[in-house]
């Protein structure tokens, strides 16, 4: 398994979607940035922003992080795993 390191803090948790399609969607505020060691199986796309990552119970987690995008992206292609 590979792992890319990262000073993240959560952002927002879906819990899931409502009858009528509308994300509940779960807002952190505050939080402070700690450093993760993060699966890139879990990662599903990284905006400037933000990761979009995996979380337990089929739901999906938005991560804020410190850096930019082309640094993630730079730090990819590196490690032969990005597709440019």
């Amino acid at each position: 398994m590979k792992y890319i390191a990262l000073r993240v803090r959560t952002a927002m948790l879906v819990h899931g979607y409502t009858a009528d399609n509308q994300e509940i969607i779960e807002e952190f505020h505050d939080e402070t940035f700690m450093e993760k060691l993060i699966a890139i199986e879990r990662i599903q796309s990284v905006t400037e922003k933000y990761l979009l990552v995996n979380a337990s119970h089929g739901r999906v987690m938005y991560w804020e992080y410190e850096g930019d995008l082309n640094l993630i992206a730079q730090r990819l292609n590196a490690a032969g795993l990005l597709i440019a």
